[in-house]
């Protein structure tokens, strides 16, 4: 298994993770039930998206279509004439 996508929460994984199952690739999230966790735990970055080995670059290819956040937080460059992927 490997971590195609880190998340900013749990919704984030979960459209991510549908995403890739509609393509047929097998996808886990993994993180989720840490969310709100304190202490020893970091604010952010435990929340991710993984695919066995076999699929690493298929879902890579996926992620690259869809309009997912960069690592600024801001949205990433949408073509508005594009009727496929929409933003959630």
């Amino acid at each position: 298994m490997r971590t195609v996508y880190q998340a900013l929460n749990p919704i984030d994984a979960h459209l991510v993770k549908h995403a890739l199952e509609d393509a047929d690739i097998p996808a886990f999230v993994l993180g989720e039930h840490l969310v709100g966790g304190m202490g020893e735990l970091p604010a952010t970055g435990f929340v991710e998206v993984r695919v066995p080995d076999d699929w690493v670059e298929e879902a890579q290819a996926l992620l690259k279509t869809l309009p997912l956040l960069n690592d600024a937080g801001e949205s990433a460059e949408v073509d508005e004439d594009d009727e496929g992927w929409l933003p959630a």
